[in-house]
């Protein structure tokens, strides 16, 4: 984090560059867990979080484009952790139905960050006056939680049951 932030809306801005990074490094990491995956349920729900997270990017750049800030040059270390966990469980030697289950709760530990990181963000974005942020930012967190909704459903009802 930037050693200058001295209001609430220099936060704001910190953690709008935060989630830009994370869902950046994400873009190029769902192609390899989709790829990994061996349920097609599974594969599905990772191609198509792909798709929606390339459209959360442009909804964040859209909201740095209204502020005036630039979402560039941070990194987003959480999720360099995630990613890096998720390269983990990739590279196991497991069955392909541990291994699907393995991925969904690599997933939802990324879901569960974003769900965090955008749910913080809207606040701010809602407190310090800025209602279209705080719309485009409930919409992508409505969508990571439908993410996690899924990929716990799927989990719970047929990939964890295979594994065992």
């Amino acid at each position: 984090m930037s050693d200058k932030l001295k209001s609430l809306d220099d936060l704001f801005q910190e953690q709008l560059k935060d989630l830009y990074s994370a869902e950046t490094q994400l873009t190029k990491a769902l192609p390899d867990m989709a790829k990994e995956a061996r349920d097609p349920r599974l594969q599905q729900a990772f191609d198509q979080h792909l798709i929606e997270t390339k459209n959360q990017i442009a909804r964040l750049e859209q909201i740095g484009r209204g502020l005036g800030a630039d979402l560039e040059g941070h990194t987003c270390k959480a999720m360099q952790g995630l990613v890096a966990e998720g390269k983990e469980t990739i590279a196991e030697d497991a069955t392909d139905e541990v291994k699907d289950a393995a991925l969904i709760a690599s997933a939802q530990r990324v879901e569960h960050y974003e769900i965090a990181g955008y749910g913080t963000a809207a606040h701010y974005a809602l407190r310090l006056g800025h209602t279209e942020a705080a719309e485009l930012l409930r919409q992508t967190l409505q969508e990571e939680q439908a993410t996690d909704t899924l990929l716990n459903n799927l989990a719970k009802n047929y990939i964890n049951a295979k594994a065992m």
